[in-house]
């Protein structure tokens, strides 16, 4: 009776659970889907309102860099969240919440590009060259057009093991990210916002290195067991 009940090895409440598990993210996939086209809806609300501030070109440039930001750090908060809460499932929603943030770093390139630099690939580059936030910032860019351009299962397939050394690039993503927003805010002299979404970065990272600590140490305590003695 119990031999029949399983396929494959897996007992009919494990494959209940596995099914509830995947309805779950289904259902959080969509309601991701949709949060984060939010900031886009707005946008267009605020122009169809004539609201968009007395300069709509620094509003949208601004704002699309600060949701390009906060995609970012939900991206690097999944793999916490999903160890906190013990459901791998988790892991599923990060690919979204990383082309978000592609997507939203794009609309921030574009306004740079087009309304600041008026699509003069020379000009462009001039200023990659020239200013500091703006070169930490298209390196940025450019890392994650990498990360979204192999972040197909193909991709995944094809890389390898390079492809999880590729995406650890992420990492350096939002260094570079929360570095070109403070240069960004420097000539102001307004460093709060810089300063609340690198504290959030700084904890997100450390705690990642906490975390391989502890499998470091997990590892040597393992291995001091299991060696044989000398």
């Amino acid at each position: 009776m119990g031999a029949a009940a399983q396929v494959g090895g897996i007992k009919p409440d494990g494959r209940a659970a596995a099914a509830r598990s995947n309805r779950q993210i289904a259902r959080l996939k969509l309601l991701l889907f949709m949060v984060g086209l939010l900031p886009l809806a707005r946008w267009v609300w605020l122009g169809v309102n004539n609201e968009l501030t007395a300069n709509p070109v620094e509003f949208l440039s601004r704002s699309s860099g600060t949701w390009t930001l906060v995609c970012l750090l939900v991206t690097l908060a999944i793999t916490p969240l999903r160890r906190l809460t013990g459901n791998p499932a988790l892991v599923r929603l990060r690919r979204m919440c990383g082309l978000y943030a592609f997507f939203y770093g794009s609309l921030h390139f574009l306004a740079w590009a087009g309304w600041d630099r008026g699509l003069d690939p020379r000009s462009m580059w001039d200023d990659v060259l020239q200013r500091p936030f703006i070169t930490v910032g298209f390196s940025a860019f450019v890392l994650m057009a990498a990360l979204a351009a192999t972040s197909t299962q193909r991709a995944m397939r094809q890389l390898g093991r390079r492809w999880q050394q590729l995406h650890r690039a992420v990492y350096a993503i939002g260094l570079l990210a929360v570095l070109h927003f403070w240069w960004h805010k420097a000539g102001k002299q307004d460093f709060e916002q810089p300063i609340i979404y690198g504290s959030v970065l700084l904890f997100l990272l450390g705690w990642r290195v906490a975390a391989w600590w502890r499998r470091l140490r997990i590892q040597a305590a393992a291995g001091r067991i299991i060696q044989p003695p000398r």
